[in-house]
């Protein structure tokens, strides 16, 4: 047998091994939940949860001009954590106005009770390109007892994407249902999770038009919380500026810090709290202030 000859064999051989690999994926590795409160989900190379020791958020308290918003996700976290009924969340609305923020620090929150000491919520990021995976991860997560929010941070679907069908049937349809220690939690610029233009076109080109918008828009509908958010005021804005300054000791006289501040967001063309942040960030460092 020369030298080729294996060589082709070889190679016929490794788009075999490829060939099974894609039509049997790994199974998922063993989890354990009591590594860390918070870990993100992957896909590959196999399904696994990886711990996060330090998770990048700041402090509940640190978040204005959201208190009605701070409240509900407050008290629906609160309430799952005890074992009570509690709703999906769907945070939508204007952009950097604190909706993945607050997720992140009601959860930490609600593990500062001496419930949450006791038994830690589990915060489970995924991301948005791995949803069709959740019915694994689900699967996982229902043989533990922690309980678990799943988290998918500016979530969203595209004409020609599916995967919100497999959303659908994991947050309260399908024969085995939503686990009892699992919630999500989701945030999206979009109202109904979808552009108007993908809603408009399943409208125009169905056979029965109506039937496919509700297709499209019932993935809302499995959130039992809509949570709006929406362009802050410049008072409001100052007040995250000034919430941030007081936090982190930031020397500063008052009119220069409130004429630098509107400065900044009107370079940025926009008011957040978001673009706050950046603003104290850049402050601080002009300041020789260090932020942890």
């Amino acid at each position: 047998m020369t030298a080729k000859t294996l060589a082709e064999i070889a190679a016929i051989l490794k788009e075999i091994h490829t060939s099974i690999e894609r039509a049997v994926p790994p199974l998922p590795v063993d989890t354990n939940l009591k590594v860390a409160d918070a870990y993100v989900w992957h896909t590959d190379p196999a399904p696994h949860l990886q711990p996060v020791l330090k998770v990048n958020r700041v402090d509940l308290s640190l978040l204005k001009a959201v208190d009605r918003n701070r409240d509900m996700i407050l008290e629906n976290t609160q309430r799952f954590a005890a074992g009570l009924p509690a709703n999906n969340a769907l945070l939508w609305g204007a952009r950097g106005m604190g909706k993945s923020s607050l997720v992140k620090a009601c959860h930490a929150a609600v593990n500062r009770t001496e419930a949450g000491k006791a038994s830690p919520l589990k915060l489970i990021e995924i991301a948005r390109e791995d949803i069709d995976s959740l019915p694994v991860l689900m699967n996982i997560l229902r043989a533990h007892e922690e309980r678990c929010i799943l988290f998918c941070d500016d979530l969203s679907f595209d004409p020609g994407e599916t995967a919100y069908k497999s959303l659908k049937a994991v947050l309260d349809g399908g024969i085995e249902g939503r686990p009892d220690n699992v919630i999500f939690y989701a945030t999206s610029n979009r109202r109904h999770l979808m552009p108007r233009d993908m809603i408009e076109n399943e409208r125009s080109t169905s056979i029965n038009p109506s039937e496919a918008v509700q297709e499209k828009v019932s993935l809302s509908d499995r959130f039992g919380l809509w949570i709006g958010f929406h362009n802050c005021s410049q008072n409001d804005y100052l007040e995250m500026v000034e919430g941030y300054v007081a936090e982190y000791g930031i020397e500063v006289d008052a009119d220069e810090l409130r004429a630098s501040a509107l400065e900044w967001a009107t370079t940025r063309g926009s008011r957040s709290g978001r673009v706050a942040w950046q603003f104290i960030q850049d402050l601080a460092g002009a300041k020789g202030v260090v932020i942890r």
